[in-house]
């Protein structure tokens, strides 16, 4: 597997590509913050039902999981290139559909800006895995931990667009902030244009005799255990997070300490990018991962000793860092499973599984905080957390495992 990967690496167009891909990344990658500062807010003022006032936040996780195979196919179809600049256009008509719901005074209008917005999500957490397309070994661990980097100035840009534009259609609040978000997604349209692939086509002629059917990739102990890995890093993270705000101010503090805690949650998600490559390289892919579980069990052990600001604090710092080693580390593994004439398929079966899980994460954290409360909530991360982690140590153990 590894002769074939070597066939299409290419140093120089490897990192050329995955700083194109951290500055699209910092634009595109704000899309999901300013729907999900907003989504509530506006769902409250237009929702017909007090139920569905998070459904717009909800259907944002829906649209990014049912787009990851569609995703996946235009890639493979017609290249990176052509797909990553497919789904700017989708994201920019996705902020001017939310807009003009929001004009309009229609809930469903502003729903269906806010799935397709997920759409475009599913492109643009594909970055990451564009990285690795022509590198390999250590420079391809760095790069993906570098378009990640790009998370970071888009969680620091998405909230900021919401607090500049809010107001910039007269008479509608937060109309202008979706506006903005189109125009960021336009924006990255001309920094993928310089992208540089290779054709698909030629590509997938000159490797297809090393394409195997994906449910025998799926069968590979190694790749599922990439997958299980992203999926319990992202989705005990999203299970979490989501449920946070809510416990915080349920449990006597305000609702600007909540605003601080999910602020430094998400600083503590992406910040971690700057050293994770290189931790990788030095450690392990796995090893790193493996921390990364740990952290969020560790942040739910925080969780689980009291109810202070310092506790929620403290644990939702923990999550972020955990999620950053888990799911960067899982990324970097899923990267080591297939060949590029497979990587499409192998990717998009990955992120549909894992933000599938993210999805439904979404949906039922808020429904069992209000059942079962905020210690049910995390008692349920430590098994999870386990039940990979038992495998993934021993993986880490034995280097020379093959799949």
């Amino acid at each position: 597997m590894n002769v074939i990967q070597q066939v299409s690496a290419d140093p120089e167009i490897a990192r050329r590509n995955s700083w194109i891909l951290t500055l699209a990344q910092a634009f595109g990658g704000a899309n999901a913050p300013v729907v999900v500062s907003l989504g509530g807010l506006v769902g409250q003022h237009l929702s017909p039902d007090p139920d569905l006032i998070t459904l717009p936040v909800s259907l944002l996780n829906l649209g990014l999981a049912l787009g990851t195979l569609p995703a996946a196919y235009v890639m493979r179809r017609f290249g990176r290139r052509a797909g990553y600049l497919l789904g700017t256009m989708i994201g920019a008509v996705s902020g001017l559909i939310a807009a003009a719901g929001i004009v309009l005074g229609s809930f469903i209008v502003f729903c269906l800006g806010t799935c397709l917005a997920g759409f475009y999500s599913s492109y643009v957490q594909s970055y990451r895995f564009a990285a690795t397309d022509n590198a390999t070994g250590a420079e391809s661990q760095r790069a993906i931990a570098r378009v990640m980097i790009g998370g970071l100035a888009a969680a620091i840009i998405g909230p900021q667009l919401v607090i500049w534009t809010r107001d910039a259609v007269p008479g509608t609040p937060f109309a202008g902030s979706f506006v903005s978000q189109a125009a960021l997604a336009a924006l990255a349209f001309p920094i993928l244009f310089l992208l540089r692939t290779s054709s698909p086509q030629k590509s997938v002629g000159r490797e297809s005799h090393a394409e195997r059917p994906l449910f025998q990739i799926l069968s590979s102990p190694r790749y599922l255990l990439a997958i299980a890995t992203g999926v319990v890093s992202y989705g005990l993270m999203t299970f979490v997070m989501t449920a946070s705000p809510i416990a915080i101010v349920g449990h006597g503090h305000s609702i600007d300490q909540a605003a601080l805690g999910i602020q430094w949650h998400i600083l503590a998600m992406y910040g971690p990018s700057f050293v994770t490559g290189r931790l990788m390289v030095r450690f392990g892919k796995e090893r790193v991962a493996a921390v990364g579980l740990l952290l969020i069990g560790s942040s739910a052990a925080v969780a689980l000793s009291g109810f202070d600001i310092a506790h929620f604090w403290i644990s939702l710092v923990l999550l972020g860092i955990g999620w950053n080693f888990g799911f960067i580390g899982a990324t970097a593994m899923v990267a080591d499973c297939h060949t590029p004439a497979e990587r499409s398929k192998v990717q998009g079966a990955n992120d549909f599984l894992v933000f599938g899980t993210v999805a439904c994460a979404s949906f039922s954290s808020g429904s069992l905080l209000h059942s079962s409360g905020w210690e049910t909530i995390n008692w349920i991360v430590l098994p999870a957390v386990a039940l990979v982690l038992v495998p993934l140590v021993w993986r880490a153990a034995r280097p020379a495992y093959a799949s």
